[in-house]
């Protein structure tokens, strides 16, 4: 590096050490010094507006395990976003979001597309936010948004630049290596595997933590030698236990007296990356205490709020290869394995669970599915499930719309051998559409499955459940998917008839590309919890 360096090349050189050479954009005028001679060796990926934009590359990251950089226009582009950044900090995507500002002269004036206050916008939902003081700060605070984003719990880091900062002299940034995770306290960690030895009838809830950390083998390894039932943690982002294995017992739901009665046939729960718990809809209070409990998280924030249980700080691999190696084999006899409802009659309209089965049906085995489909997340429980030991399930921790299209596009950008599945509502596909154009750019070998039951049934079903009558705003119907797909260059076709279904998954499946099916479902509605 000579004297003569820019900012723009010092902040280049540390994006290449980080392996920030794949860039999800959406360019505007204050990003033109950013991007300006833009090297070969960087992958810039254009989605048409910034929400999108966002969505893929917290597919993308989610999918690789690694970091991703985010640039963003100033002030509008980033409000945009906002919807999906929220997202991003729910699902503790590792995320550096650089967004452009207006030239630092222009700032006291209120100046054209300008962003006051530009670090508190996205606040709280990032882990760090800052605005440098000087342009000669902004590779420093570059790498320092990369460190803080990629610390457990990762999550997305926020830094505005002013357009003029890019062609400042800078010196050149030592580039650190990403933190490794941290074990637990060894005296807390003893505790808990000797409460594990000495229960009955254990059982563990895994949470998203445990996939993020790549610790699933270990979690099937410590639950096959505890002989422990295995729940998944309410409205989890992530598989974090294979759902065809035999000590799988279900999904816990978002509300209090539910779970207490899922788990009241145990003497101790282990929670594994999760809350305690996450709650969606109120019903009251749980008639009596549930089962002792111990939460393993490296969320200390997690920790803090938990309303009961003792806490163990640790990232999830480590601590949980500790415990296994910790406890004793266990002689106690397994739970009874899950029954699954039998196989969805064939019907027309078909329902959603024919769908969802038949996909499960042909799915290859290193398949990956991306969900967002909030009215049928029971019903893919029951019929889709995600049998892959890492990796193979990703939605939105966050419940915010908008995430499943694009999250596909990034997901399959990032595991190009694997193919991937997209199962989307009518209502939540609409908050993305646009990353079909991507998709068709990148390349993606993405089938985007549409349930298409003519509303926004989630929202009828909990009014239906609180007795609310009548809604306005929940009816949909009329949209033709596929047309639209085709306006955006994605080829698609309209699905209706039940013997065409399993010929188009498997085509769509086994062809290079991005492919839409438009499924027209029963819109019949079952309870959501």
């Amino acid at each position: 590096m000579t004297g003569s360096a820019t900012v723009r090349d010092v902040a280049r050189d540390l994006m290449r050490e980080f392996g920030l050479t794949t860039i999800f954009g959406n360019p505007g005028s204050t990003e033109v010094a950013f991007l300006a001679g833009w090297p070969d060796d960087f992958r810039y990926v254009l989605g048409l507006q910034e929400s999108v934009v966002v969505a893929m590359a917290d597919g993308y990251a989610q999918a690789s395990g690694e970091a991703v950089l985010v640039n963003l226009h100033s002030a509008g582009g980033v409000g945009h976003a906002l919807g999906s950044i929220f997202t991003a900090y729910r699902n503790r995507t590792p995320m550096v979001v650089v967004a452009g500002q207006q030239a630092r002269p222009l700032l006291t004036g209120e100046p054209f597309l300008g962003a006051t206050d530009a670090p508190e916008f996205p606040r709280p939902y990032v882990k760090w936010s800052s605005e440098p003081a000087c342009a000669a700060n902004v590779p420093a605070a570059l790498a320092r948004a990369y460190h803080m984003a990629t610390q457990p719990p990762c999550g997305p880091a926020f830094l505005s630049v002013p357009a003029d900062d890019w062609d400042v002299p800078a010196a050149p940034v030592r580039p650190r290596p990403r933190v490794a995770g941290y074990g637990p306290d060894p005296d807390a960690l003893a505790e808990l595997a000797a409460a594990l030895d000495e229960s009955r009838r254990p059982a563990l809830v895994v949470g998203a933590a445990v996939d993020e950390d790549g610790a699933v083998g270990d979690a099937v390894a410590l639950a096959e030698r505890t002989r422990a039932a295995v729940w998944a943690s309410p409205m989890s982002p992530r598989c974090s236990f294979p759902e065809d294995h035999r000590l799988f017992a279900g999904f816990l739901q978002p509300e209090q007296q539910s779970i207490a009665a899922a788990l009241a046939g145990y003497d101790f729960v282990v929670v594994l990356g999760a809350p305690v718990f996450t709650y969606h809809v109120f019903r009251g209070r749980a008639d009596g205490p549930l089962p002792r409990t111990y939460l393993v998280s490296d969320d200390p924030d997690v920790l803090a709020r938990a309303e009961y249980g003792r806490g163990v700080l640790s990232t999830l691999r480590l601590a949980i290869r500790q415990l296994a190696e910790t406890v004793r084999p266990a002689e106690r006899p397994a739970p009874a394995a899950l029954v699954r409802p039998p196989a969805p009659a064939e019907t027309r309209p078909v329902t959603a669970a024919y769908v969802l089965h038949a996909v499960s049906e042909t799915l290859p085995a290193a398949g990956i599915v991306v969900e967002e489909a909030p009215s049928h997340r029971n019903e893919l429980h029951d019929f889709l499930p995600i049998r892959a030991r890492g990796g193979g399930f990703f939605t939105m921790a966050s419940g915010a719309l908008g995430y499943g299209v694009a999250a596909a596009v990034g997901v399959a950008m990032a595991q190009p051998s694997r193919p991937v599945v997209a199962v989307l509502g009518d209502g939540a596909a609409m908050y993305g559409i646009q990353a079909l154009w991507t998709a068709v750019r990148e390349n993606t070998s993405v089938t985007f499955v549409i349930l298409d039951n003519s509303g926004y049934a989630a929202v009828q079903l909990l009014a239906d459940a609180a007795g609310s009558g009548k809604m306005p705003g929940v009816e949909l119907g009329g949209i033709d998917f596929a047309s639209v797909a085709a306006g955006l260059g994605c080829p698609a076709r309209l699905v209706e008839d039940p013997q065409e279904l399993r010929p188009a998954l498997i085509q769509a499946m086994s062809t290079p590309g991005p492919m839409l099916l438009h499924v027209k479902v029963d819109p019949t509605r079952h309870p959501l919890y």
